[in-house]
């Protein structure tokens, strides 16, 4: 498989991609994969207009800081890679990414519960805590078929505005940061409000709506007293996949120039699946 040589590459490209990496083992995790489509991607810090988008053809778990794909906005390749990318990536994510200057990171999924949601003609209820953190901060593009179509972009862009959470009727969830970090939390807590509100009207019965006022109350709260914190739920979801990560960790701080030669190597659950294999070994052997 094509990878890109760190050699070549700087620490800020490097540390996105590590970060980038772990958020496709993380949607593999959660199981918010839909096969080998959706995606998530991360603009390069110092690169402008390249970002990076997961390679077309390999399922969440295979995606590896080396083998990311690297595209400019018009979707042409820059990095060695034996595999495309989604068309329907390439103009959702250009789209956004050409737009906001202020946007690092975006993740768009099809879990069952986003495009059940997606599919409600009132869309996200405020009827949960995770849900108020996004009352008012929620944007609505209308479904316009498969995503391969460039005049959608505009469409896009202008539903979206300065949000950075859309609901893609009948289509999914997507969430926008100015990092990785930024953007996967923003979906993990959407997500959660979407289980929530599936299973509360799964029930049957009359479900309580908080007043607009006290919904407002949980936005401004959370934005002053610092309550929801992206990048220390960040660090602790990294965790989920030990392994792997403490190498990564270790690579990102090393600098380019100084990194030897690449060889492939097994994504980030593969490696947890060994170490657990070699556990299991030992604890096995005879005293």
């Amino acid at each position: 498989m094509g990878q890109v040589s760190k050699s070549y590459i700087t620490e800020e490209e490097w540390q996105t991609r590590c970060d980038l990496a772990t958020a496709y083992n993380l949607a593999s995790l959660f199981q918010w994969t839909d096969l080998i489509y959706t995606h998530i991607s991360a603009r390069i810090p110092g690169q402008e207009n390249r970002f990076l988008i997961n390679p077309f053809g390999l399922h969440f778990h295979e995606v590896t800081p080396e083998n990311l794909v690297k595209i400019n906005l018009e979707g042409e390749i820059l990095s060695k890679s034996d595999y495309g990318i989604n068309p329907a990536g390439l103009v959702i994510h250009s789209a956004i990414h050409s737009a906001r200057p202020d946007v690092g990171a975006i993740v768009h999924l099809h879990t069952i519960n986003g495009m059940a949601v997606s599919a409600l003609q009132d869309g996200l209820l405020p009827i949960s805590q995770a849900a108020c953190h996004f009352y008012g901060k929620i944007a609505y593009h209308d479904y316009e078929g498969i995503a391969v179509h460039k005049d959608e972009k505009q469409r896009l862009i202008k539903d979206l505005g300065s949000k950075n959470v859309m609901i893609l009727r009948n289509h999914g969830f997507l969430t926008a940061g100015s990092n990785v970090a930024e953007a996967f939390t923003k979906m993990y807590t959407l997500e959660k409000a979407a289980q929530v509100q599936i299973t509360s009207l799964s029930m049957g019965l009359p479900i309580v709506i908080p007043s607009e006022a006290i919904c407002e109350k949980v936005v401004e709260d959370t934005g002053k007293r610092g309550i929801k914190n992206a990048e220390i739920e960040w660090q602790a979801l990294k965790r989920l996949i030990p392994s792997k990560q403490e190498s990564i960790s270790l690579q990102a701080k090393l600098k380019p120039a100084s990194l030897t030669h690449l060889t492939k190597k097994p994504s980030l659950m593969q490696s947890q699946k060994v170490d657990q294999n070699q556990r299991r070994t030992a604890n096995d052997r005879p005293l």
